[in-house]
């Protein structure tokens, strides 16, 4: 007999998200390490504009809903006056990679000791699908029609940020096509937030995930197509780990 897995205490409702979005694992995901690490009363999330603001309706959490694009900033913030606070960011490619990137670079260049997580499911999700930094060449969008995108490519700020800023703690890719990789992604929220708890400074988890409203497929279309096709552009694994040990 299946055996239920006990709803994390940070998620008090059911979410929100359309159906088959990744944005609903990746949150539960950051539920659940809060709650394992013993950081319920000692947390406060910065919550980027996007599909993730209908986690108000569900979060039990303490959040700052941030100006768009201002996460990291926001974020920053939060820590220099609480340091003794887990302080993560959660918000969406648009939020974190366009509006906001001179915010994350800034979060990255300082060394600031907060966790961002970033989903990235290549495009404006909330206000309709729009192209994004990170859409796919040939991805259709209501923005690229036709052929698709059809110009420039994809931005990796992951790997932006490992080769500009050495100092950083921890950088890594997760995804939630499947449940392999939704355990992986766990142990890489894990150690992100363990290097701040630990003071080694700024880390970024990028999880990669679908999008089977505006990608215009079914939920298992849409994870198949991150597993072929958008793990290519995006390479999962860790970029950066201070320790050096290759933790996954």
């Amino acid at each position: 007999m299946a055996i239920a897995r006990k709803r994390p205490t940070m998620i008090e409702l059911q979410p929100t998200f359309c159906p088959g979005c990744g944005h609903g694992v990746a949150s539960r995901l950051l539920a659940e390490v809060i709650e394992e690490k013993g950081l319920l009363n000692n947390f406060v999330m910065a919550m980027g504009v996007g599909c993730c603001a209908s986690m108000r309706r569900h979060w039990g959490g303490e959040i700052l809903q941030c100006a768009h694009g201002r996460t990291a900033a926001a974020a920053r913030g939060l820590k220099i006056g609480r340091p003794d606070t887990c302080i993560v960011t959660y918000h969406g490619d648009g939020d974190a990679y366009v509006i906001g990137l001179q915010e994350t670079l800034n979060a990255a260049y300082t060394n600031s000791n907060i966790t961002m997580i970033v989903v990235n499911n290549t495009n404006f999700a909330m206000t309709g699908g729009q192209m994004s930094w990170t859409t796919l060449p040939g991805q259709k969008t209501t923005t690229s029609t036709g052929a698709g995108r059809q110009s420039g490519v994809p931005i990796q700020v992951p790997e932006m940020i490992v080769n500009s800023f050495p100092d950083v703690a921890f950088v890594a890719r997760g995804s939630t096509y499947c449940a392999a990789e939704i355990n992986k992604t766990k142990k890489l929220i894990q150690t992100a937030v363990d290097c701040q708890i630990q003071n080694k400074g700024f880390s970024l988890v990028e999880i990669l995930c679908q999008c089977p409203t505006n990608w215009g497929m079914t939920t298992q279309q849409a994870c198949n197509h991150i597993r072929d096709v958008v793990t290519k552009y995006y390479p999962l694994g860790i970029l950066k780990d201070v320790e050096g040990d290759g933790r996954q």
